[in-house]
């Protein structure tokens, strides 16, 4: 049995500002392993993007892709995928104001129109765009995204017109994460600790901005980075340094946990 659980988010906390994993962070994270705590990534991106980070970091367990997708030491314990026609259904609606959707699945992801923004989306991210707007028909997905600008002010219109079928997350000026409804940081970090009989461990979450709050409402402890934002700091136990400073290995020492 785990002493305790420590949920990190990625941005901005346990990456430094060139998206790196410094090698205090990394040690540090060696050192919560010897102690028998378990050290988890809590990101909205996807399994198959981070897996350098896991690998350099040392952290093989995961709460990934808004929470659908849940990993614990190198294995699949739980995902939630999409139906298909939600997805016929989105597809459809983002297409009346031509804003194209990414299909996300464990392994990878696809488009259904490479347009400026995809493609300059996905060139910050070093990513390699494909074209494939039937894939979904046969590959199972846990996420969405659809790249409708923050300035077209169209998130609370996608949040009301699809309730109770996908809960959206904007991680990105240039669209939004999709999810199926309910799911969540939190409720993956949930599921984790349910389904590996973790529900009386202490727990810890590092995170820096507004998509972090639902991870701060899964654990006992909630760590703000100095670099978070405001809502962040409020809803925190403790305020670390930023992530330039340090900011992981202080706030794991200033818990204890190493």
């Amino acid at each position: 049995m785990y002493k305790a659980v420590v949920f990190f988010d990625l941005d901005g906390t346990l990456f430094d500002n060139d998206k790196n994993v410094t090698p205090a962070s990394v040690a540090a994270i060696a050192q919560l392993k010897a102690n028998n705590i378990l050290p988890v990534i809590a990101t909205g991106r996807s399994v198959f993007e981070i897996k350098d980070t896991m690998t350099h970091s040392g952290i093989n367990s995961c709460v990934c892709a808004d929470g659908s997708y849940i990993q614990v030491n190198g294995k699949m314990v739980h995902a939630d995928f999409l139906k298909k026609s939600d997805i016929d259904d989105i597809t459809e609606y983002a297409a009346k104001k031509s804003y194209p959707v990414a299909y996300y699945n464990p392994n990878g992801f696809v488009v259904n129109h490479a347009s400026r923004l995809v493609r300059e989306n996905y060139n910050e991210l070093k990513e390699t765009v494909t074209v494939d707007p039937g894939q979904y028909l046969t590959t199972p997905m846990n996420m969405l995204f659809v790249f409708t600008p923050e300035t077209d002010k169209q998130d609370d219109i996608y949040r009301e017109h699809f309730k109770g079928t996908f809960s959206f997350y904007r991680n990105n000026q240039r669209g939004l994460d999709v999810v199926k409804y309910g799911v969540s940081k939190k409720s993956g970090i949930d599921n984790l600790l349910v389904n590996n009989n973790l529900t009386d461990v202490p727990t810890y979450g590092f995170g820096d901005f507004y998509n972090d709050l639902p991870m701060f409402d899964a654990v006992d402890t909630p760590i703000a980075m100095k670099n978070g934002v405001q809502a962040i700091k409020d809803k925190a136990a403790y305020v670390t340094t930023s992530n330039m400073d340090n900011g992981i290995v202080n706030g794991l020492k200033h818990f204890n946990l190493i």
